[in-house]
Order: structure tokens, then sequence, then C-alpha cells
């Protein structure tokens, strides 16, 4: 695998005053599955747009397998894109919308044919190739996008938010299909989107963006356990935040006192300064534990539940915790406020599910 496929380098796009893309750098892989995660405004379609040609850089320049694509107009580029509206013909069936995009490569009708084959079943739209746009479901016109992109055989294909008009079974069902039809192919993809779930469970590294720059670029597990920013932290998923000073570091850990429960020795994952009070912990909800009796673990807290949300999968707690001056959230598959007498609880923390970061935004 190619790790520097694509490379990004010091890229920049200012509209007037804004700076949608602000000095970006990183690189991607060949065969990755790569997305570009943020919240509206962050910068993440501006930069697909960029790679794609519809949008030329203010600096920097952009490679794709070793040749520099900065100036090239879209159609001289080894990329393909799908857009969330999916832009299909609807005076076309799918058999022709597909074919559309062949006919200006110079291909044989016998050429043309085999792909256009090969590509529905590979897109599982084989049999459909005379229905028209207005006889598909929305997953099934998704196909036909999908299908279109990739029957030109790029080297890397562009995704813009292309989950986004789905009812949520219908997207998480396209998610799995996505994943698996990008290692079946085994081409680039490039995904946009603003929805975390989406990003982390289908994605081999995420580049998560803000105000036109990285905020931070890791595998998705990486992205969740050890965030490096308070931005990243907040965004991916739910955590509660909790006052706190650093004291003396003895290298790999750091004493930090947190709100009013005392002093605790933590891993230092982000070389932390000791004694500084800009900084801040996190704890994820379902890393702690809501029980009815106290636990041996390495915080346990007295505490009341305020109010309860049932999810199905878990019930998420709101609680008062002794010593920490805010509602916290807990989550737990096994209770709700009824197991408890007068709504008292013990909420344990194991220090290891404690991260420690910078209220500054370290950025790449």
């Amino acid at each position: 695998m190619n790790n520097s496929f694509i490379q990004i380098n010091n890229i920049s796009k200012h509209f007037v005053d804004v700076k949608a893309v602000d000095d970006v750098s990183f690189e991607i892989k060949e065969g990755e599955f790569f997305s570009l995660l943020g919240p509206s405004g962050c910068g993440k379609t501006t930069l697909l747009r960029l790679l794609a040609g519809f949008e030329y850089p203010t600096s920097g320049n952009l490679l794709i397998d070793g040749t520099d694509i900065t100036a090239l107009p879209p159609d001289k580029r080894p990329t393909n894109m799908v857009f969330q509206n999916y832009a299909i013909f609807p005076h076309l069936n799918v058999e022709k919308n597909i074919k559309f995009g062949l006919r200006k490569l110079g291909l044989s009708n016998d050429e043309i044919d085999k792909r256009v084959k090969d590509i529905l079943t590979l897109v599982k739209l084989k049999g459909y190739e005379e229905r028209f746009s207005n006889q598909l479901s929305g997953g099934q016109r998704q196909r036909v996008a999908l299908a279109r992109a990739l029957v030109r055989q790029p080297k890397v294909l562009l995704l813009d938010e292309p989950l986004g008009a789905l009812d949520k079974k219908l997207r998480d069902e396209m998610q799995l299909e996505l994943r698996t039809l990008q290692k079946n192919i085994g081409i680039t993809f490039i995904f946009v989107t603003h929805d975390q779930q989406e990003a982390i469970s289908m994605s081999d590294r995420v580049a998560v963006m803000n105000d036109g720059k990285i905020q931070q670029l890791s595998a998705p597990n990486e992205l969740y356990k050890n965030p490096e920013n308070i931005f990243v932290s907040d965004f991916i998923g739910e955590t509660n935040f909790l006052k706190a000073e650093t004291n003396s570091s003895d290298g790999e850990f750091i004493n930090v006192s947190i709100e009013e429960l005392g002093e605790f020795k933590i891993k230092n994952n982000l070389n932390i300064p000791a004694n500084s009070s800009d900084v801040v912990c996190t704890v994820r909800p379902e890393s702690m534990m809501i029980d009815k009796e106290k636990s041996d673990w390495d915080i346990c807290l007295d505490a009341k539940i305020c109010q309860t949300s049932y999810l199905g999968e878990m019930t998420r707690f709101y609680v008062e915790a002794k010593g920490i001056d805010k509602i916290i959230t807990v989550s737990s598959q096994y209770f709700n406020n009824q197991s408890f007498d007068n709504n008292e609880c013990f909420i344990s923390i194991s220090l290891e599910d404690i991260s420690i970061l910078n209220k500054k935004k370290p950025v790449l």
C-alpha cells in the first residue's frame, strides 16, 4: 500500500475573507477508506471539491499517485464524485445512466457493455437495467450513482455525504454495503460526512476538521479513546468534562487535581505540562459504572439520579455526584431509575478511562 498515494500539501482556499481551508497538509494511502468529518462550515466539502477540481486552491498543491493535479480540470483527474442528491438523469434508465460517462472514453460497444454488466452485478442492481429513477428506492438510486462513478474505473472515488438523504435503517445498511464494496474493488475512497457514527464505523482513518483545519487525523478507535483536543473529544461521541489542574509530573504520569475529588495519577499521553490550570479532564459516559452498591474502583462517588433517558440498547442517566459541580452523564445497559432506592446510587470511575487535555487546540 502506497502511504503517500494522495498528497495534500499546504492547501488553502479563501473566499474573500473566509478561510474555508487553511494551510492543510496530510497524506492518504492507496486503497484506504478515508473520511473527512466535521460540522457544517468546517471546510470538509471545500477540500473534497479541491480534490475533484471543482475549486482551485488559493495556495498549496495536490498530488495523486505522484502526479500534480492542482491545475487540472475535473475531467483530466483520476477521480470521480458521488453527490448527496445522486444527480441521476430522470429521462434515462439505469443502464443508460451508467453508460453515459463511458461514451467519452472512446471504448468499444463490447467493452462498454462488459463494464456495465460487471458494475451492475457489483452494486447488486442486476435486473434493474430498464428502470427509471422514479421506480427506484433511495438505496437503489444511490447504487446507480455509485455504479456510474465506478464504471469509469477512477483511482479515487470522492463521496460528498452520499447517505445523507436516506432514513436511519437504510443508512446503516448502506454503510455496510459501501464499506464492503470499497474492500472488494480496492480503490481509494474519500468520504465526507458530518455524522460521527458514519465516519468511525466505515473508515480506516478519519480527519476531523473545524475552522478550515485538521484537528486530529487518526484511526477511529484512536479518535474516540485518545482525543488530542477538546473539540475532538466533544465532537466524537459524548463525554463529560471535569475541571482539573496539573501538579507534579514524572514523565509517563502526571498528578492531577480533579474537581473536588482529590489528586490522582493519570497517564500523560499528550505531554500536558505540570503545574497548569489550562487543562480539563474527560471521561466517556459508558466508561463509568452506575450501581446500587459501592465499588472498589479508583474513584467511587455518592450520587443521585436526576433524570433518565431510555435509548433501547442502553439507558442514559443524568446524575449529581458528590464532588462534581455539574450534572454528569452515565450510560448503562442494565438499569433504569426504578432499580435504585430514592434515586440514590454510586458512580465508579477507573483512572485509565480519564483523559487529560490542554484547553488550547493544537491542530495539524
